[in-house]
């Protein structure tokens, strides 16, 4: 019976350290890119006014080169509250946590064109 019980013990030891492995790999999470990512968020909720294709006078944020350089003062604006001044999008609902997160998690992955 003692041999049982110990065979056993040793049975269920084996199965959990064989599933404790630490070569188990994690799945990468894609970096975001502007042509795949930002693009769309930009052309959502900055036109007409960033857009120099629909007629707006600002800063073009349709190019790459534009929002790469100007990406810290855009997560500043569109943080802001729709009360405080420099908010943006101008005259246009908050965005979303998730949007604004696209920016930053844009800036955090290293600001990528591809």
């Amino acid at each position: 019976m003692k041999k049982l019980i110990t065979g056993s013990a040793m049975l269920v030891a084996v199965l959990i350290l064989a599933n404790c492995s630490s070569t188990k790999k994690i799945a990468a999470v894609p970096k975001l890119t502007y042509e795949t990512n930002v693009k769309t968020v930009v052309v959502g909720n900055c036109s007409p006014c960033h857009i120099p294709a629909s007629g707006g006078n600002k800063r073009p944020y349709d190019n790459y080169a534009n929002l790469k350089s100007d990406i810290d003062e855009i997560i500043r604006r569109v943080s802001l509250q729709t009360t405080e001044r420099g908010y943006m999008p101008f005259k246009r609902p908050h965005l979303s946590d998730s949007t604004i997160m696209v920016f930053k998690q844009w800036k955090a992955d290293g600001l990528l064109e591809n």
